[in-house]
């Protein structure tokens, strides 16, 4: 049984997705259900998450997917979805171990591929690009336990860290990380930038490697960790 919020939410997302094939943005959902802040929006959707109905895209910027609707909405797509559902479906990776990447040639000496999923920000959040741009070959022994992706970083806020405009960082996927280490945040499920992990009591801070950049302080539900960096690789 879904609230009245709930279910216009869910049904908004849906008639959103059918027009133009792209979820709205928070600011869109606020204003459409008449609320003063982005946090009930976050409140609602991940209701509807752990009840089965949207599920978020993993390192993907305003990714929703409507996985089944109430069947009073819609009786044949609520009959087909629910058939075989299980609550592992609605978690999507949460628990589980991801599948190794494929290994690939790497000159003789071993590598995996690994994709590059776009641009991170390391300056003032961007947002993030989600489709796998192209792939890279990294050596096998950066590739521990766990899921890899790349992203090409755009900004010089962690030039202090050694990070530099243009480098392509690993990172391995993660939705938690200790303070300092520095991550991949998704602010707000629409913008993604690279910063060093500060926990400030209850707020997380992620903070820039660079003093021309102040640090921001969010709620926790405002930021998602995607994962930690591994290695960075530059062209000259």
């Amino acid at each position: 049984m879904l609230t009245r919020k709930q279910h216009e939410l869910l049904m908004f997302i849906h008639e959103r997705l059918k027009e133009s094939g792209v979820p709205p943005s928070f600011d869109e959902m606020k204003d459409a259900l008449d609320l003063r802040s982005k946090s009930g929006i976050h409140r609602l959707i991940t209701a509807l998450e752990e009840r089965g109905f949207i599920r978020r895209l993993p390192n993907r910027a305003r990714a929703l997917e409507v996985i089944r609707l109430p069947e009073s909405s819609n009786p044949s797509l609520g009959a087909n979805r629910s058939r075989g559902f299980s609550p592992e479906v609605i978690e999507g990776s949460r628990g589980k171990a991801p599948p190794a990447p494929a290994p690939a040639d790497h000159g003789g000496s071993g590598g995996y591929s690994v994709p590059v999923m776009g641009r991170i920000a390391a300056g003032v959040p961007i947002a993030a690009i989600q489709q796998e741009s192209h792939q890279i070959t990294v050596p096998a022994d950066l590739i521990g336990g766990g899921e890899h992706f790349a992203l090409e970083v755009h900004g010089d806020s962690m030039i202090e860290a050694g990070i530099l405009d243009g480098d392509t960082v690993l990172i391995k996927r993660s939705d938690a990380a200790d303070n300092g280490d520095i991550v991949v945040a998704l602010v707000d499920d629409e913008e993604a930038t690279l910063k060093r992990l500060r926990r400030k009591g209850a707020s997380i801070a992620p903070e820039a490697a660079n003093p021309a950049y102040e640090t921001r302080i969010f709620g926790p539900d405002r930021i998602r960790i995607q994962g930690k960096l591994v290695a960075l690789f530059r062209k000259y």
